[in-house]
């Protein structure tokens, strides 16, 4: 008996892991657009998951939109006032 080729088992982890990285960068694209239209979703990013609005903060500074960071902080310090 031939010894079988890896061949397929191969190609079929290849087309997975590409249906994987398809699916993060959407999935990173949805997160960034969600937090970039609402200000409640990035404050419940805030209190959920500090690290990744900090992430969605220096990003946008690295692209040159500066002052959603001290705004956010501006509109959620007057509403627990």
């Amino acid at each position: 008996m031939a010894p079988r080729s890896l061949e397929p088992l191969a190609k079929r982890l290849f087309k997975g892991l590409i249906v994987l990285e398809v699916a993060g960068v959407f999935g990173a694209y949805g997160l960034f657009h969600r937090m970039n239209t609402s200000q409640d979703f990035r404050n419940t990013m805030n209190r959920r998951f500090p690290s990744i609005l900090e992430g969605y903060y220096k990003s946008n500074e690295l692209a040159g939109v500066f002052g959603i960071r001290e705004k956010d902080h501006q509109d959620w310090t007057a509403k627990t006032d």
